[in-house]
């Protein structure tokens, strides 16, 4: 995002996210500003994304869906990496990255993908 509160408000949630993991309390109330920002950006992909994002995390009280594979893609392969690293902290802590920088394409492909995991939850 191109908003500078936008960016000092990802690097808070980030950080948070590192402390204290995934506290409901704060992080959707964080994750509700930032789509604030979004909306004032008319970035739709982010605003969505982050709705879900945080609707999910209220629904689930945790973030269940998994980091994306970093690998290309071939048909038939699952778009979701198995391992045993990945926790719903570093999933969100990806995802939440993902909009710092939206003129990167791998970052508006990846936010597709996790709209997508969202969606079919």
């Amino acid at each position: 995002m191109e908003n500078k509160q936008a960016i000092k408000l990802v690097d808070k949630i980030l950080g948070n996210l590192d402390k204290t993991g995934i506290n409901t309390e704060t992080l959707v109330d964080d994750i509700k500003e930032l789509r604030t920002y979004a909306l004032e950006e008319q970035v739709p992909l982010v605003v969505k994304v982050l709705r879900y994002t945080y609707e999910h995390i209220e629904e689930n009280n945790t973030f269940l869906i998994p980091i994306l594979n970093d690998e290309p893609l071939e048909d038939g392969d699952d778009t979701i990496k198995e391992n045993e690293n990945d926790t719903p902290v570093e999933s969100l802590k990806y995802l939440i990255a993902l909009t710092r920088n939206l003129k990167n394409k791998g970052n508006i492909s990846d936010l597709k993908e996790y709209k997508e995991l969202l969606m079919n939850y």
